[in-house]
């Protein structure tokens, strides 16, 4: 750690951890009542859990989000935050908003607007947060007189996240109207602007950890931005398949969408690029194995499986099935968790100076079965999708009966969760078992050898 002001991001770590944990609970929950009998149908119910389960989901990630940017700005600008009590602040509200939202789900409490549930009060708190985040950060850059490329792009993330948060605070009588312009907010986060956020992430800890040429990897940035641009926006219209809108929308949303992989691909490409030519120049192999499964594991969640079922033709029969959670929980985890998890392991031996730099073993455990649980669970929910598409959508099957014919795909799902699961509760348990110490690194160096307490008779 060069800058005191980057502890900081340590607490919004913490809390990030929290609520993925959390978040994996109403996860099982959810899965668990597909098969029966549910002694919680009227406590809590699937719809209950589900809106828990992915609003906890947005919230956790962009939590870390916000601790990774605090982290990586000071580190690339050079200079100290501007100000660590508006970083404080800013948690505490976002916290509050976070933990009383879920409560407020609990008893009803929301919109309705999938993955948007949150009242308006709460929305309103998310703005604040947002321009508190975005006023801090460009304060630090400006201060510093130092602007890199990557933090160019990471800005423009961010910004843009905030702007596309817009269509979510207004309020429509017509459900269609209310769908259409859901998605300039979802669809325009997860595979759009919050691409940039990403690879901003991986250009840092490709730098950082492989020594790979700084110019090299920013002009892969500028490829990824204008893929996102061309392909991210225009693409939003392969959501528009089942909400009323002109036909000339679907083969511009399908081809669109069939582009947005390329992006993918120019990332997978640049993490493989950046490891060819410097090898390994940092001794944490851990955070770059976080951080090279996450350009991979994104190509294959987001950009394979997102491909196999967005083409019109394709996706009439697929939409609003277990194919999209298949896609959805792959692309999540690849994209966003995993380059969080990245950040944080990267991080975490300057926070605590006990930790072992190059990782644990329980923290080589963590990382080996969430990947091999999500792996498992995308396959899962790939079988059932399947099945599910043939019964209802081609047979004419009723949904509560194809659902007791693709049962066994759910056990399936849940063996796979319980892996994945052990795997996160690894992942938290090593991030808290060792006390943060935030010490600079000039601060460590300035500290005197430990003596021995032996005497020599």
């Amino acid at each position: 750690m060069r800058y005191k002001s980057q502890s900081v991001a340590y607490w919004y770590f913490a809390v990030a951890m929290a609520l993925f944990g959390l978040q994996l609970v109403f996860g099982l929950l959810s899965a668990a009542k597909y098969l029966g009998p549910d002694p919680l149908l009227y406590i809590l119910p699937f719809d209950v859990t589900k809106v828990i389960h992915t609003n906890l989901l947005i919230v956790w990630v962009l939590t870390g989000f916000m601790g990774a940017t605090y982290w990586m700005v000071p580190d690339e600008s050079r200079t100290e935050l501007h100000s660590v009590k508006l970083a404080y602040i800013q948690l505490v509200l976002w916290v509050i908003m976070g933990v009383s939202a879920v409560i407020g789900y609990l008893f009803r409490y929301g919109t309705g607007n999938k993955l948007l549930e949150q009242p308006l009060p709460h929305k309103i708190v998310i703005v604040i947060c947002m321009l508190i985040f975005i006023y801090n950060i460009g304060m630090t850059i400006k201060k510093s007189g130092r602007f890199t490329t990557t933090e160019g792009v990471l800005m423009l993330g961010v910004v843009s996240s905030a702007l596309l948060f817009i269509p979510a605070l207004l309020h429509y009588e017509n459900y269609t109207v209310s769908i259409f312009y859901r998605w300039w907010t979802i669809h325009l986060w997860v595979e759009g602007v919050w691409m940039m956020i990403m690879a901003a992430f991986l250009a840092y800890l490709l730098i950082r950890l492989s020594g790979a040429d700084r110019e090299v990897m920013e002009k892969w940035l500028y490829v990824i931005v204008g893929l996102v641009f061309i392909a991210g926006i225009l693409g939003t219209a392969h959501h528009y398949y089942w909400v009323g809108v002109p036909t000339y929308w679907l083969p511009i949303g399908g081809f669109f969408g069939a582009l947005e992989p390329v992006a993918l691909v120019g990332m997978a490409i640049y993490a493989y690029s950046a490891i060819k030519r410097s090898g390994l120049a940092h001794p944490n192999t851990l955070a770059l194995h976080w951080t090279v499964g996450s350009a991979i594991f994104t190509l294959f969640g987001a950009g394979l499986l997102g491909l196999a079922h967005t083409w019109p033709s394709i996706n009439k029969w697929t939409h609003g099935t277990l194919i999209t959670a298949m896609h959805g929980h792959a692309a999540f985890y690849g994209a966003y968790a995993m380059i969080v998890l990245a950040m944080i392991t990267y991080a975490l031996p300057s926070f605590c100076k006990d930790r072992p730099e190059a990782g644990t073993s329980i923290g080589y455990w963590a990382f080996w079965l969430q990947l091999s649980g999500m792996l498992g669970m995308t396959f899962s929910f790939a079988t059932a999708g399947i099945g599910q598409v043939y019964l209802e959508r081609i047979m004419g099957m009723g949904y509560l009966d194809a659902q007791l014919k693709i049962q066994v795909h759910f056990l399936m799902l849940i063996a796979t969760a319980t892996i994945f699961s052990v795997g996160v509760g690894l992942f938290i348990y090593d991030f808290f078992r060792y006390r943060p110490s935030f010490n600079t690194a000039a601060e460590q160096n300035a500290q005197p050898p430990l003596t021995s307490n032996v005497h020599s008779k």
